[in-house]
């Protein structure tokens, strides 16, 4: 809950009853304040004007041309678009460095209170609004849900709203007619405001606006389209040219002008007798070079806002998948900068405001929780799957948290249910009972691995809990004397032979009607009792050893 000291972002105290009332609610001028649109008629000088006025501490026209550019040229609002929603990602709230497991449960609660937080994603596309224009000002409106503080409404500010001063560093402050401490405008109260700059190129705020670099491209596209537009409306049209005698009067001369415009437009007309027409070659002409202009500019365009052209469609011959693939990774590179002073705004201004407001944040901004927006995007799975397991048999120990993360799968919390497979069934453990004509259990041993089961000479069979064991077990105990005598003639056989000719015909004599599948079981038989007695052999005399 809300504590009796409240420290703002920048350390300073401040008083919850600020939080009542949107602080622009006091200044109606600005809500009844109509926009201009200095794109009618736009000149460059009058152009030049705008962008001084500006440097000068006059944002207004600047950012009404702004507003007019992105709503009145398609292919920047399409690109903008592209950018600014590129940042529309899954977000989550995480602790601070380190942190302690009070730390790790504000952070929690933190990210519960922030699904109640209105048209989230609405907001997170407004804050975009500072890629192209500079900044952007979205006011919080707070109420009290449920005892805890949390934003009732976000709304965006027009930048013309705004102006800047210059001190140690540069302030936004709300444009009104008075000053305070000097200073013109009104500074913008703490907790009420998310303000997030965006640095599009280095320098004062006023000249940093990525739509400064856009200007002239819109302007020289407007007189390329004005000029293509005049163009299309004469183009194919014969030339009209109307003679009059001399004598002919105003009244008649205003006549045969206005049967020129009617004969081009609707092939009808009349004339006084004694004047004439005369029909010249249409119109010719070459609308390529307009084409061209517009395709440069609004090429420059998309440099200027997604580092590239090929992702942007404009150049229909040489906008390949490949080559778009690789523009895109520049594409990359400008989102994963913009989410990052995303998250810095969102952290400061959002974020710890509502940790502050709802004791979530005893330590400070510092300790505060913060706001991740995830870029992540998932890997090859089947490239991890197949090399992880390479890497970890040759020492690479990678943190299962570090997986998770780079093929984008949550890790699960507790009591969540999983995925998995069956665990493969491992080998039947027998445990060995020792005969009295078997005291070592060797023999036994050496049935049950016979019979393809593993054995545990030292495990009792008391502790064997499954009936299919305990059956196997007693079966290799007394299947044991009834084979060991044709064990032992195996045995002889192997250890006289001196080649694989000989053990077969040692098999064929013991065995005179033995299939060729059969013999070839039995010789394998036989190497494995040979093996087996030979283990046998080397445990006993390590025992007798150890006795």
């Amino acid at each position: 809950m809300a504590t009796s000291r409240i420290l703002g972002a920048d350390g300073q105290p401040i008083q919850t009853g600020q939080l009542a009332e949107p602080q622009t609610s006091r200044l109606g001028h600005l809500q009844r304040e109509l926009q201009s649109h200095p794109t009618r008629g736009l000149t460059p000088s009058r152009l030049a004007q705008i962008l001084d006025a500006a440097e000068n501490g006059d944002l207004t026209s600047q950012f009404e041309l702004f507003e007019d550019m992105e709503e009145k040229d398609g292919h920047i609002a399409s690109e903008m678009g592209k950018r600014r929603r590129a940042l529309l990602l899954e977000w989550e709230i995480v602790p601070p460095v380190n942190a302690d497991a009070t730390e790790k449960k504000n952070a929690e609660k933190l990210g519960e209170l922030m699904t109640d937080v209105p048209d989230f994603e609405d907001m997170l596309f407004d804050v975009t609004d500072a890629i192209g224009k500079g900044f952007s000002c979205l006011e919080i409106e707070w109420h009290r849900l449920e005892g805890y503080w949390l934003p009732k409404t976000i709304t965006h500010r027009p930048q013309s709203w705004f102006q800047l001063h210059r001190g140690f560093r540069q302030e936004l402050r709300l444009r009104t007619n008075s000053s305070i401490d000097g200073v013109p405008g009104e500074p913008l109260q703490p907790f009420g405001w998310i303000t997030h700059v965006h640095k599009a190129k280095s320098g004062y705020l006023e000249r940093a606006a990525l739509f400064r670099q856009l200007v002239w491209t819109y302007l020289f596209k407007n007189y390329s389209v004005g000029d293509l537009a005049e163009f299309l409306e004469i183009y194919g049209i014969p030339l009209r040219l109307g003679k009059y005698p001399p004598s002919a009067s105003e009244r008649e001369k205003a006549t045969l002008l206005r049967a020129l415009v009617g004969i081009g437009h609707n092939a009808a007309g009349i004339v006084p007798e004694g004047m004439l027409l005369e029909f010249h070659d249409a119109a010719t002409g070459d609308p390529d070079a307009f084409a061209l202009m517009i395709d440069w500019c609004e090429k420059n365009q998309s440099k200027v806002i997604l580092g590239g052209t090929l992702t942007s469609g404009a150049d229909g011959k040489s906008s390949t998948n490949a080559l778009g693939n690789v523009h895109n990774e520049v594409r990359k590179d400008l989102r994963d900068s913009d989410i990052r002073q995303v998250n810095s705004t969102a952290s400061r201004d959002l974020v710890y405001a509502i940790a502050a407001l709802n004791g979530l944040a005893p330590g400070g901004i510092r300790r505060a929780p913060q706001m991740r927006l995830n870029a992540q995007e998932a890997e090859d799975l089947t490239a991890y799957a197949d090399a992880l397991p390479k890497l970890v048999a040759i020492g690479v120990r990678p943190t299962v948290q570090w997986v998770h993360e780079k093929l984008g799968i949550p890790q699960a919390q507790a009591g969540e249910e999983v995925l998995g497979t069956a665990a493969a069934p491992g080998p039947l453990v027998v445990p060995v009972t020792p005969a009295a004509n078997d005291p070592t259990g060797a023999r036994a041993a050496a049935v049950a691995r016979l019979l393809g089961v593993a054995v545990a000479t030292s495990q009792p069979a008391a502790s064997v809990s499954t009936p299919p064991m305990l059956m196997a077990g007693r079966l290799a105990t007394d299947l044991a004397p009834a084979v060991a005598n044709w064990v032992s003639l195996i045995r002889d056989l192997v250890e006289r032979a001196a080649s694989l000719g000989e053990i077969r015909d040692g098999l064929e004599s013991l065995l005179p009607d033995m299939t060729l599948d059969q013999y070839a079981d039995a010789m394998a038989e036989a190497m494995r009792a040979a093996e087996l007695a030979g283990r046998h052999e080397v445990l006993r005399e390590a025992g007798g050893a150890r006795g």
